[in-house]
């Protein structure tokens, strides 16, 4: 139970952070126009948009997880100490 609740203190803050930025990269990004080491993306848009949320994600994830991981666990929303969860 101990490791579903941090994942999920790690994951949803995380994915909010994603949508946010997915929204921006998706206004100001189209994938046909871009390039990579001089050859433009062979990618459908959905696919890259795709790959970019995902790409985000973990990124957020990442460091979601950097921010848990220097805090010490902390409190949890009901002031019981990480490290006593059940």
């Amino acid at each position: 139970m101990k490791w579903r609740r941090v994942g999920m203190w790690v994951l949803w803050p995380a994915f909010l952070a994603s949508a946010g930025a997915a929204l921006v990269v998706f206004t100001l990004l189209d994938p046909r126009g871009l390039t990579i080491v001089g050859r433009p993306v062979e990618m459908s848009r959905q696919a890259f948009y795709t790959a970019a949320f995902f790409l985000l994600w973990a990124i957020a994830g990442v460091s979601s997880a950097i921010t848990l991981y220097l805090a010490g666990g902390g409190a949890g929303p009901d002031g019981n100490d990480v490290d006593d969860l059940p």
